[in-house]
């Protein structure tokens, strides 16, 4: 994922249309979701100890956040690339204990149905797991950057097993139009603005904007533009590990977290799982294998008037998905 993660690099830094929006002033928010259909596998003995957030977060996801909000580099060493992903982990807000149940939601899949049909036991059934276990298989967060280009504009992250698809992707969400000119009867339901990085498994980027229907009313709707880069380049994607290989074999360092960058992801991450600890893990949830997670990761978002945003690349189909 980070090989090709790394693409939305040039999405801004080789794109002046993109560059002067990349801000807090017209950027609303920020959903980065990593959804993976299967369950542990058999990785349940290692699985077990580890959990979503330190398996997911404290590394892939963070570091999809730091290519998202990093700042421009100067070029693309290694090290200059790996000191601007440093300096957005030390701007992340640290969580009080106080205020971890506002800003994390976790749960653990329990027995359900994938693509409505196929039967799978819960993860507490699943081999080499505690019967009793009370790991996490599901993480929402919601994280700020403080910094002049992101201070206030929500970072909304979540990774969970036995979601509905498999999917990484970041949903940036643009601020509403300042003042609204059309009548109500033409705006029905008003959608915002948002480009979509669709990371795995279909590599793409999507536009979704406003358009005038056709015919002599004035009525608007959501339409959407779409770049596939198996359909413009027509060439197979190298796998990841390939890429990394790569970089090994050629002292390429820049796709590598450095030992600081490890650090300071820990200390995002830390102050949570002392958190949990401390408090038990008599709020853990169930949900059902084939849904987005426990109702509270909902929440998390509603309470500031948002909703997460279904992958728009799942599986590999490049046509937009049902909403939940």
């Amino acid at each position: 994922m980070r090989e090709r993660s790394g693409k939305q690099r040039s999405l801004k830094l080789s794109n002046s249309v993109y560059e002067p929006l990349w801000n807090r002033r017209y950027i609303d928010s920020v959903q980065i979701t990593v959804a993976e259909e299967e369950g542990v596998g058999t990785r349940g003995g290692y699985y077990d100890h580890s959990g979503a957030l330190r398996d997911m977060v404290q590394n892939h996801l963070t570091q999809v956040l730091c290519l998202v909000a990093m700042e421009p580099p100067v070029s693309f060493d290694a090290d200059e690339l790996r000191n601007k992903k440093v300096d957005v982990l030390r701007a992340v807000r640290r969580l009080k204990p106080e205020d971890v149940h506002q800003f994390v939601e976790r749960g653990q899949y329990g027995p359900g149905l994938m693509g409505g049909e196929k039967k799978v036991p819960g993860y507490r059934a699943e081999s080499g797991v505690d019967p009793h276990s009370t790991t996490e298989t599901f993480v929402a967060l919601k994280m700020f950057v403080d910094n002049w280009r992101w201070q206030d504009v929500p970072f909304y992250l979540r990774t969970g097993k036995r979601m509905p698809v498999h999917a990484s992707e970041v949903c940036i969400q643009f601020r509403p139009v300042p003042h609204q000119s059309f009548p109500s009867s033409a705006i029905g339901e008003m959608e915002p603005n948002r480009l979509v990085l669709c990371i795995q498994p279909q590599e793409g980027i999507s536009l979704r904007f406003q358009a005038k229907r056709p015919g002599s009313n004035m009525r608007l709707a959501a339409v959407e533009t779409h770049f596939s880069y198996k359909s413009a380049f027509k060439m197979p994607e190298p796998e990841a590990y390939e890429t990394l290989l790569l970089d090994v074999i050629n002292g390429d360092a820049s796709q590598f977290m450095r030992r600081d960058q490890v650090e300071e992801a820990w200390k995002i991450v830390m102050p949570i799982l002392e958190y949990w600890d401390e408090q038990g893990h008599s709020d853990l949830p169930l949900y059902p294998a084939g849904t987005w997670g426990p109702e509270a990761a909902h929440f998390l978002v509603a309470r500031d008037g948002r909703v997460w945003v279904e992958p728009r690349c799942a599986n590999g189909d490049e046509e937009e998905g049902d909403p939940e």
